[in-house]
C-alpha cells in the first residue's frame, strides 16, 4: 500500500496535464487520443479530429443524460477525461487520476453524517469513479484494462477490437460496443475471395490491434486457399525511410498486387505517402483503422484511389452534429484542447495565442463555425462513445432502483458496491435503443454486435472531388457489389493479384514452393485431368472429352464392303492371291526343268503360299 501511495503522489507532481473535469454525483472517466504520439515527448503537436470529436460525444450524452427526468432523475454525471496521446504508455500514467480518485471516494472524508442521518456523499464531492469510457487504440485499452481491474472499475472502449480483450479470465471488467477484430478479419477474407485474389501482401502495425487483427486474418486466408507474398510490420514511431522500405519490400513481389492494411491510421497515411513520393500504385484493401476517415487521404487522393475499407457500421446520432456546429472558443470553455482543434480546423490562429513570430498567420475569424462546407463530417465511432456513456446511464440507473430510495442521490450503499458486481450483474445485462434507434447490448465476453460497411473510396464524377461510397456490407457473410467498385485511375477492371494465372484446358499445376506459385504442364493426348496436380490414362478403348475432365467409351465401328476402304484392300488381296496362284501354275507346268527339278519341291511350294 505504501508504494501505490507514492506511486499516486508522483503521478500528481509530474502529470498535471489538462483533462476535461465536471462535477457530479457519479464521474465517469473517459479516455480519448486527442493528441498524436510525440517523436521526443509523449505528445506531438498535432490535434486528431476524431479524438475530440469523441470527447465532444461523451459530454454530449452526458449534458442528455443530465437533462432528462427518467434516466438517473436524481442523480448528475460528472467526467474527468484524459489524452491518452495515442500512446498506451502514457495512457496508463494518466489514467491512475482515475485510481487515485476512486480512493479519494471511498474514504470516509468523501461522505458526511449529520443528525444521526445515514452517510451520504458531501454535496462538494465529485463522486465515485465508477467507471471508464475507452480508450480507443486496442493497446491503450489492454493497458488500462489490467490497471483498473486492480480497482474493480468497468471499463467500456468504443473503438478497441483486439480479440485478447475477449478474454474474461484476463480482462474481467472490460466491454466493448464494438465487436471484436476475429469478424473484421474474415470480413477481409471475404473481400479478397470475392475478388479473386489468391495472393495478397499484408501490412500490420505493432501492437495488439494490428497483430492480433492480422493473425486472425492469416489463419483465415490460409484455410482458404490465399497465400500470403509478404508479411510486413509497422514499428511504433515509424519514420518515412521506413514506409519506404516496407514499400519497397511489397514491390518486390510483382504478383501481388493487393496489399491487406491492418493498420493504425497514421501508419496507413504513412504508406500512402511513401507510395506518393516513390510514384508507385498499389490495390488496398484496409481494416477499420483506416475506415473512412477523410484526413487519412487528404492530399493521398490519387494514390488512395480503389481503396475498399471495412467500417463499423454506424447511425448519425442525431442531435450531435447541431451540437458541434454550436461549439466556438467563446463558449466551449470546459474542453481545454478546443482552441487547437478550432485552429487546425480553419488554419489560422485566434488573436489570444498570437506572439511576435505569428505576424503573417491569418487570424481567426469571429464569425467561423463548423459545417460540411470545412470538412466537418461525424466521426464514425461517436455513436459508439454515445452508446458506450448511456450503456453505463442504465446501469446505474438499474443499480440506483435496486439499492436506493426514489428520491435518494447515490446512496451509501450504492457508492460502496462492488464495481465487479456492478459490472456482471448490470453493465452486460443492458440492452437498449440508443439515439440512433440501434440495438445495443454485449455479449457474454461484453464485446458489442459485429456489423461492417464496405466502402470504396472513389472520385466523383466530373469533379476533382473524392469520398467513400458504400458498395456492400457484412453481418456473418459478406454482400459486395462488384459492379460499383471502381480503382485505381477510374478504372472498373477487377486487377489481378496472383502469384500464378490458372492453368488452360488440359493443363495441370506443378507447383514451384509457395502452393499459390505453378507453371502449367500439359496432359498427353490419351489422358484426362485427374485433379490440378495429375493427369491420367484413359485405358484401352477410352479417350477423353474435350475439356480433358473426363473419359469416354470409343464407339466400335465396323468396316462396309461399298466402303472405298473396304474395295481397296480388296482388291489388292485379289491381285495378291491370283498372282500366287500364277507362279504356282508356272511351277507346276516347267515341273521338269533343270531348275525346278534339282530344288526342294515342298519347300519351293511352301514359299509360294507363304504371306
Amino acid at each position: 500500500m505504501r508504494v501505490l501511495v507514492v506511486l499516486l503522489a508522483l503521478s500528481g507532481c509530474c502529470l498535471a496535464q489538462l483533462s476535461v473535469k465536471m462535477p457530479g454525483d457519479i464521474v465517469l472517466g473517459g479516455l480519448f487520443p486527442v493528441h498524436e504520439k510525440g517523436e521526443k515527448s509523449p505528445c506531438g503537436a498535432k490535434v486528431y479530429n476524431r479524438g475530440v470529436q469523441r470527447l465532444e460525444a461523451m459530454m454530449f450524452a452526458v449534458d442528455k443524460i443530465n437533462a432528462d427526468k427518467t434516466l438517473l432523475p436524481t442523480i448528475r454525471l460528472g467526467v474527468n477525461i484524459l489524452d491518452t496521446c495515442s500512446r498506451d504508455t502514457y495512457a496508463l500514467n494518466r489514467s491512475l487520476e482515475f485510481i487515485r480518485g476512486s480512493l479519494n471516494n471511498l474514504d470516509v472524508s468523501a461522505f458526511e453524517c449529520n443528525d444521526r442521518r445515514p452517510p451520504r456523499i458531501r454535496s462538494n464531492s465529485t463522486g465515485p469513479v465508477f467507471g471508464v469510457v475507452g480508450g480507443s487504440y486496442s493497446s491503450v485499452s489492454l493497458q488500462v484494462a489490467n490497471l483498473l481491474r486492480l480497482f474493480h472499475i468497468p471499463q467500456i472502449s468504443p473503438a478497441s477490437t483486439a480479440k485478447a480483450l475477449s478474454d474474461k479470465s484476463r480482462f474481467d471488467y472490460f466491454a466493448r460496443t464494438v465487436p471484436p477484430d476475429t469478424f473484421q478479419a474474415i470480413a477481409l477474407v471475404d473481400i479478397v475471395k470475392s475478388l479473386n485474389w489468391s495472393y495478397v501482401s499484408t501490412v500490420y502495425s505493432e501492437g495488439s490491434y494490428g497483430e492480433y487483427g492480422i493473425e486472425v486474418f492469416h489463419r483465415e486466408a490460409q484455410e482458404r486457399n490465399v497465400c500470403i507474398a509478404a508479411a510486413e510490420k509497422v514499428p511504433s514511431a515509424a519514420d518515412e525511410r521506413v514506409f519506404e522500405t516496407i514499400l519497397g519490400k511489397l514491390l518486390k513481389k510483382q504478383n501481388a498486387k493487393g496489399v491487406v492494411l491492418f493498420t493504425r491510421a497514421e501508419d496507413a497515411r504513412g504508406l500512402l505517402n511513401a507510395s506518393k513520393r516513390m510514384q508507385t500504385s498499389l490495390h488496398w484493401i484496409a481494416s477499420d483503422g483506416w475506415g473512412k476517415q477523410q484526413k487519412l487521404v487528404e492530399s493521398l487522393e490519387e494514390v488512395a484511389e480503389g481503396a475498399i475499407t471495412v467500417e463499423l457500421q454506424s447511425e448519425h446520432m442525431p442531435g450531435f452534429d447541431e451540437y458541434m456546429m454550436s461549439l466556438t472558443p467563446d463558449n466551449n470553455h470546459r474542453n481545454p484542447w478546443f482552441d487547437e482543434y478550432w485552429q487546425d480546423t480553419f488554419s489560422c490562429i485566434l488573436p489570444q495565442y498570437m506572439n511576435a513570430e505569428d505576424v503573417d498567420q491569418e487570424i481567426c475569424s469571429m464569425d467561423l463555425r463548423l459545417s460540411e462546407k470545412v470538412g466537418y463530417e461525424q466521426e464514425s465511432k461517436v455513436q459508439f462513445v454515445v452508446d458506450a456513456v448511456y450503456a453505463f446511464a442504465y446501469a446505474l440507473h438499474n443499480l440506483h432502483r435496486d439499492l436506493c430510495r426514489p428520491k435518494d442521490k447515490v446512496c451509501p450503499a450504492m457508492a460502496t458496491y462492488d464495481g465487479g458486481d456492478f459490472y456482471r450483474n448490470y453493465l452486460l445485462n443492458v440492452a437498449f435503443k440508443d439515439l440512433g434507434n440501434s440495438e445495443v447490448k454485449f455479449d457474454s465476453q461484453g464485446d458489442g454486435l459485429a456489423r461492417y460497411d464496405i466502402l470504396n473510396y472513389q472520385k466523383l464524377p466530373n469533379t476533382s472531388g473524392y469520398h467513400y461510397k458504400v458498395v456492400g456490407k457484412w453481418f456473418h457473410s459478406l454482400e459486395l457489389n462488384i459492379d460499383e467498385l471502381v480503382w485505381n485511375r477510374g478504372s472498373d477492371v477487377i486487377p489481378t493479384s496472383a502469384c500464378s494465372l490458372p492453368c488452360a484446358v488440359g493443363m495441370i499445376k506443378m507447383q514451384q514452393g509457395d502452393t499459390c506459385c505453378w507453371i502449367c504442364d500439359k496432359c498427353e493426348d490419351y489422358e484426362f485431368v485427374y485433379d490440378e496436380f495429375t493427369c491420367r490414362d484413359c485405358g484401352p478403348g477410352r479417350w477423353p472429352y474435350p475439356d480433358k475432365l473426363s473419359c469416354f467409351d470409343l464407339p466400335l465401328q465396323y468396316m462396309r464392303w461399298d466402303s472405298l476402304f473396304a474395295i481397296v484392300p480388296a482388291a489388292i488381296s485379289c491381285l495378291g492371291i491370283i498372282l500366287t496362284m500364277g507362279v504356282v501354275i508356272l511351277f507346276i507346268r516347267n515341273n521338269d526343268t533343270p531348275i525346278v527339278s534339282t530344288s526342294l519341291d515342298y519347300l519351293d511350294f511352301s514359299f509360294a503360299f507363304l504371306p
